[in-house]
């Protein structure tokens, strides 16, 4: 699984030698968001930076976040708050963490934290995409047991609706 993976995504695994790509959220009409920009290292590690441009600032329920702003919904950034080794060498599940998203109303004050975005990436012919699934972010509120890098399980994800979200679409090219 390891080199079919480094294989199928077409990433040198040499320290000399990185690969950077763009990651950008997709709305249904294809419009594009460039979010960020992942540098690709030796062994499947990877590092991210996090585009400022196209995110505002905005203080919500007593917490800043960096959020774009829709036409009838904001998304705002949650970064991952606890140990994750971002290395994609047998899986994709480090890179869906690092995509975090909460959704509010563009005229709520305040945000749930039950409004979570989870991308499910997927690789298909070199190209990451992820597709849009819902949780409830309180699921990350108490940090978990030492040594368990995953606490997101599949009965914490639920597929959404792509119509009914503003960007359900995550894209790494």
């Amino acid at each position: 699984m390891k080199r079919y993976l480094w294989l199928a995504l077409g990433i040198i695994a040499s320290s000399a030698v990185a690969e950077t790509r763009a990651v950008f959220l997709e709305d249904m009409q294809g419009t594009r968001i460039e979010i960020a920009t992942l540098n690709f290292g030796s062994e499947g590690s990877y590092s991210i930076e996090i585009a400022q441009a196209p995110f505002s600032d905005h203080f919500l329920s007593m917490r800043p976040f960096k959020c774009l702003e829709g036409p009838q919904k904001n998304w705002c950034y949650v970064p991952y708050p606890y140990e994750i080794e971002r290395n994609i060498a047998d899986d994709l599940i480090d890179l869906e963490y690092d995509f975090l998203f909460v959704w509010k109303e563009a005229s709520d004050y305040g945000i749930n934290m039950w409004n979570g975005v989870y991308y499910k990436i997927s690789e298909v012919d070199g190209q990451l995409t992820g597709v849009l699934h819902e949780m409830d972010m309180d699921t990350l509120s108490a940090p978990p047991p030492a040594g368990e890098l995953r606490p997101v399980q599949a009965k914490d994800l639920h597929q959404s609706d792509p119509e009914s979200h503003w960007l359900p679409r995550l894209v790494i090219e």
